[in-house]
This record gives structure tokens, C-alpha cells and sequence, in this order.
């Protein structure tokens, strides 16, 4: 098994991570069209964001309800930074 497959097998495994990671990259997208608003980092922004709900979704149901509240929390705040970009 290579490491690439290695770590999609352990996110697989790992809904809270998932979405951990995902939160993340919202943030770093989020991050990149707050320094360059333009059309497409707004774009690229929104889907990050659209793409971490979805994985917060999956991970709802984990036993770590502070660890997905916390990023729940955390989207929340890069939804609103990137609707003051508009």
C-alpha cells in the first residue's frame, strides 16, 4: 500500500478527520480570496465551504461531538469572512 493510499484509507476510516481536513482547506481557501477577491478564489472559496459542510454532515453522527462542533464553529466563521468579501 502507498502512503497516498494509506492516508485515504485512514480518512475513509475517519469521518471526523475528514471533515477536520476539509474545514481546513475552506479556511486556507477562504483565507486566499479574502487577500485576492476575485471571481475565481470567491468561487474556489464557496465550494471549499460547500465541500466541508457536506463532510461535517457525514461526520455528525461521531461519537466526538466537540471536535465537529468546534469545526462546525470554525466554518461558520469563514462563511461569514468570505460573505464580507462580496
Amino acid at each position: 500500500m502507498s502512503k497516498h493510499d494509506h492516508n485515504t484509507s485512514l480518512q475513509t476510516q475517519n469521518p471526523i478527520s475528514q471533515a477536520q481536513n476539509s474545514v481546513e482547506k475552506a479556511h486556507k481557501a477562504t483565507t486566499q480570496a479574502q487577500s485576492h477577491p476575485t471571481s475565481i478564489t470567491l468561487e474556489q472559496a464557496e465550494n471549499a465551504i460547500t465541500k466541508a459542510e457536506h463532510a461535517l454532515e457525514q461526520a455528525s453522527d461521531s461519537v466526538n461531538q466537540g471536535a465537529i462542533e468546534q469545526a462546525r464553529e470554525s466554518l461558520e466563521q469563514d462563511k461569514q469572512a468570505l460573505d464580507d468579501c462580496y
